[in-house]
């Protein structure tokens, strides 16, 4: 019955169930108790045997003193301990059917065999149940005066003795060991969730990671590029002497750094692009159309479709940071004049389009680049579509499509 291997920790199902079989001791204690008593009563009472009562009530002395010394050890799983403790008192149990051929005192049949399967392991159980057996029906053989008729009587008792020990000791096991292992289940099971929870954690710093760096690419990284330009702008210029156009710049590199900071601190608030702050989705698709045409000098048309329903701050979020990466693109890398920006409101999705007249480009060349990959890592997250047409000299067209 004992449980060897890695020990149970604080706190888990072996513990626990290690914890309630040392809540079941003081039944154990009680039930000796009360059987070893009613021995000793019974000693006393009958007849003294051919060496007297003492050499009995010796020999239960000496049962006692091996269960209290060792014993007790014994039912808190340590092998050896039982072992010892079986060592003893059997011989000793034996001794006084010697000396006493009438004793009662095998009424601690009724702790020691139960005992027996407690404390050892299922195969020494089995055999100590047989040997104990063998001994005391070859006693009881002997002290018959070897008389063959009492042969099967003794037969009967000692195998109906040890069919009943090894189907109650085993069928105790099997309830036992069952518990031991739905407990090592339960235990592996909370490590391989604690296991999981750690990957899940790690996986959700890593996914919280890359939403920063498109946060930063799709925002601040956007806007120093915005502030490079027209800084370069105001600085060309200055030299053709042109006040009044280096002044509209420095004007606009200053507004744009203005919502580039605002965007920064709402990124480390964790809260919605600045651009949807107090207004709707189309109205930042305008605003957002119209600082393009102001910034870039591209000619920025915008268009809505449909109801523009709130859709949630995911799915607008999704929308307009991909907007915001597609008209990065054009002002960067397509030598656009002119974009268009629609916004179609359908029953079942939203479609965004972003479409430029500028030099296109081969999508089987494999171009794209982070900002495609962050426009459909978005994209992915609430369940949307992501598809870009383009062809040298044609211009590219990128289509979003997000459920409702």
């Amino acid at each position: 019955m004992s449980d060897e291997g890695c020990p149970p920790r604080a706190g888990d199902s072996r513990a626990a169930l290690e914890a309630m079989w040392r809540r079941q001791e003081p039944y154990w204690h009680s039930v000796f108790a009360a059987v070893w008593v009613a021995s000793v009563v019974v000693a006393l009472l009958d007849g003294p045997g051919t060496f007297g009562r003492w050499p009995s009530l010796l020999l239960l002395a000496v049962i006692a003193a091996a269960y209290g010394l060792v014993g007790l050890r014994a039912l808190r799983q340590e092998t050896r301990a039982g072992l010892v403790y079986h060592g003893i008192a059997w011989p000793a149990l034996l001794l006084i059917q010697v000396l006493d051929p009438g004793t009662e005192s095998w009424m601690l049949f009724f702790v020691l065999y139960p005992q027996m399967w407690a404390m050892l392991r299922v195969r020494t159980a089995a055999v100590g149940t047989l040997v104990t057996l063998a001994g005391f029906g070859l006693v009881r053989f002997v002290q018959s005066g070897f008389d063959r008729g009492a042969v099967g009587a003794i037969l009967v008792t000692s195998v109906i003795s040890l069919a009943l020990s090894l189907a109650l000791g085993l069928f105790i096991n099997r309830i036992v060991a069952e518990a031991a292992s739905r407990a090592r289940t339960i235990d592996e099971l909370r490590a391989t969730q604690a296991r999981l929870a750690a990957v899940e954690r790690d996986r959700g710093v890593q996914e919280e990671r890359e939403r920063i760096s498109r946060e930063i690419h799709d925002t601040l990284a956007q806007g120093f590029t915005s502030v490079v330009a027209l800084a370069r702008a105001a600085e060309s210029a200055l030299a053709r002497g042109d006040v009044d156009t280096a002044l509209e710049r420095l004007g606009l590199i200053e507004r744009t750094a203005v919502d580039n900071l605002a965007e920064a601190r709402l990124i480390v608030a964790e809260l919605t692009p600045g651009h949807l702050q107090s207004r709707t989705l189309a109205e930042a698709m305008q605003r957002l159309g119209t600082a393009v045409s102001r910034e870039a000098g591209l000619r920025a048309e915008v268009s809505v479709v449909g109801d523009p329903a709130p859709l949630g701050g995911a799915c607008e979020v999704v929308l307009l940071r991909t907007a915001q990466e597609a008209l990065s693109n054009v002002r960067r890398h397509a030598a656009a004049a002119r974009v268009r920006l629609g916004l179609e409101y359908e029953p079942a999705r939203v479609v965004l389009t972003v479409t430029d007249d500028g030099q296109g480009f081969d999508p089987r060349a494999g171009a794209g680049g982070f900002g495609l990959d962050g426009i459909r890592a978005r994209a992915a997250e609430v369940g949307g579509e992501v598809s870009v047409t383009s062809a040298p000299g044609a211009g590219t067209a990128l289509r979003l499509e997000v459920p409702r």
